[in-house]
């Protein structure tokens, strides 16, 4: 994990032609990073996110007849989540739900921890970071082997959105957060918690999204950090983005 003063682990930009391609090269990182975990802890821990982009690489994951299942130590993977809305699991907005569907219920992973938005956001984060330290034990903050994270196009990641009072929060890991209106309530990990993981990886697609990025490789002198660009992380931050994502970016940054 990251302490006050330590510098910023640098964004490694790593670019796809599209976002097809860009969610074969993350299935391409997750399944490598699942086997070097598990050779070198016994198992493989993995924040999920929402949105179209991991769903795609979720469904690479499970596809029986791809090159990305049979490479997996299923049972030794336990799935959490980065974010999710105070909704049932069932809701068409719920995270776990399209996690469910396009990965969770077509593989034999070890165990999945899910929050529980349906018992209202605080409830849920307080369940949530119980249920954490019972898996990760007496730590000051669990270090996820892989968190994936998208990245808004107001530079928000998990549910971490610009102003939040969630940005400050400092000793929990797991908290209740205000969406943007008029989105529902939210439940998301902490910036501490984002900042131990082993490797976090950003999954960025499309060109709205070319100034975030942009903001988040090259956070300006004088301007506001975008809430991505805020967090110090402690491990292997890698950005991988389609060819219109990265449109703002130099060709030459590696």
């Amino acid at each position: 994990m990251s302490t006050p003063g330590q510098q910023r682990s640098a964004p490694r930009i790593e670019r796809a032609a599209d976002p097809a391609a860009l969610a074969r090269a993350a299935a391409e990182a997750v399944t490598t990073l699942a086997a070097e975990s598990v050779a070198a802890r016994g198992a493989f821990s993995l924040a999920l996110s929402g949105g179209s982009t991991p769903r795609a690489l979720y469904q690479l994951l499970a596809d029986p007849s791809g090159p990305y299942r049979d490479r997996i130590p299923w049972a030794s993977v336990h799935a959490f989540f980065s974010d999710e809305r105070a909704v049932p699991p069932d809701d068409p907005q719920s995270n776990y739900r399209m996690a469910r569907a396009a990965l969770l219920d077509r593989v034999p992973v070890g165990s999945v921890h899910r929050m529980a938005g349906e018992l209202g956001a605080a409830e849920a984060a307080a369940r949530y970071q119980a249920e954490l330290r019972a898996h990760f034990g007496g730590v000051a903050f669990p270090a996820f082997d892989l968190i994936l994270l998208g990245l808004g196009t107001d530079g928000h990641t998990a549910s971490l959105f610009p102003g939040s009072p969630a940005l400050l929060e400092r000793s929990r890991w797991v908290v209740a957060a205000p969406g943007p209106p008029p989105s529902t309530e939210r439940i998301t990990l902490t910036v501490p918690v984002l900042e131990a993981a082993r490797t976090v990886l950003f999954l960025v697609a499309g060109p709205d999204k070319s100034e975030p990025v942009h903001r988040l490789v090259h956070p300006g002198a004088g301007e506001e950090p975008i809430p991505a660009a805020r967090i110090r992380f402690g491990g292997a931050v890698r950005v991988l983005v389609d060819r219109a994502a990265a449109a703002r970016l130099d060709p030459d940054v590696p």
